[in-house]
């Protein structure tokens, strides 16, 4: 019974000498800063910071894991912005926000982690340097901690520091467009319904009716697809950093139809002549889109669509023609990788 109280006196005294080393040798929270410079220009910086599902893409702290799941909220860009994240591998979780903005100079972020009331603040400034490069400066200051947490604080800058360095690196190959198409498709957060503005596109093509039973409408696709992609390829000698990724326009809600008609093209950088009246051009305008990516049999597709159009008459938005974009090829027999965009207007 002694040997349990000299036990239980010393861990006391041990703890009682770290939480006094704690109140008197370290801070409570911990402010810091930041700087780095990009090679690009302010303009295409800032988007990647004000834009919540272009920073989630390249930041380190988000796009470093495969598990995690991120929820978008309106206005989806600048002030008032926000998202929610959950990873059920490291059972991590939290909540984003941007608080203010002054566009292409300062933002202020509040991050909530886990269950933590107070926020980790976190000021970002612009400076432009020069055309080509804009310098990054972050002012971070983390949330009071008790006595007995402190020690986090012992390598809460050090482990900021190293996020920033492999974001920055992330982030000169986004804006560089250097990221190879293995990491493109990595980064991708599937099932995720988010929010993009479509630019303007060209897109050679051909119009198609095709019936919608069993799977002879994704083998009408396939063939459509290797005509199309012959035409660009061979006939007209593209190559593939010339031409988009191939889409497929329809109506929203005609999979339900026992015959589906589409409009099945590969983008291209401006319209130009052509001898073949098999094909035809049509111009897509920039539109606002919800937008999923899908990974899957052709078929099940069909419920990523709905979400879609449930997202929409959630949001009372009325909403036009669906945009399948296939990542990958399609190929008989096999799964589909595709973005699912849903044009979307009040």
């Amino acid at each position: 019974m002694r040997f349990f109280k000299i036990i239980a006196v010393i861990v006391v005294l041990l703890v009682g000498a770290y939480a006094a080393s704690m109140y008197y040798f370290v801070d409570e929270s911990k402010e810091f800063t930041i700087e780095k410079e990009v090679d690009y220009p302010i303009e295409k910086v800032f988007n990647q910071f004000n834009n919540l599902q272009n920073f989630t893409r390249w930041n380190n702290f988000f796009s470093s894991s495969k598990t995690i799941e991120i929820d978008y909220y309106s206005p989806y860009e600048g002030q008032g912005s926000a998202i929610s994240y959950n990873d059920p591998k490291s059972e991590d979780g939290g909540e984003m926000f941007i608080r203010y903005e002054n566009p292409n100079k300062t933002l202020r972020y509040q991050l909530f982690e886990d269950e933590d009331e107070n926020p980790t603040l976190i000021d970002v400034k612009f400076t432009v340097v020069s055309a080509e490069k804009t310098k990054i400066k972050w002012f971070v200051h983390t949330p009071k901690l008790s006595l007995l947490s402190r020690a986090q604080n012992f390598w809460t800058e050090d482990k900021f520091a190293e996020n920033i360095n492999k974001s920055m690196l992330n982030l000169k190959n986004v804006l560089g467009n250097k990221v190879e198409k293995d990491n493109q498709l990595a980064a991708i957060k599937y099932d995720s319904l988010m929010v993009e503005k479509e630019e303007e596109k060209m897109i050679l093509g051909v119009n198609v009716s095709a019936s919608n039973k069993k799977d002879a409408l994704y083998k009408n696709i396939v063939m459509n697809y290797n005509k199309v992609n012959n035409f660009v390829s061979m006939d007209l000698g593209k190559k593939n950093d010339e031409v988009g990724y191939p889409v497929l326009i329809t109506d929203a809600d005609n999979f339900k139809d026992n015959e589906v008609s589409y409009f099945f093209g590969i983008p291209l950088s401006k319209k130009i002549g052509i001898a073949d009246n098999n094909f035809s051009f049509r111009s897509v305008s920039p539109t606002e889109n919800y937008v999923i990516y899908y990974k899957g049999s052709y078929a099940g597709r069909v419920k990523a669509i709905q979400q879609l159009m449930q997202k929409a008459k959630k949001d009372e938005m009325r909403y036009g023609d669906v945009y399948q974009m296939f990542i990958e090829s399609p190929a008989e027999g096999q799964d589909v990788n595709m973005k699912i965009s849903l044009s979307v207007y009040r």
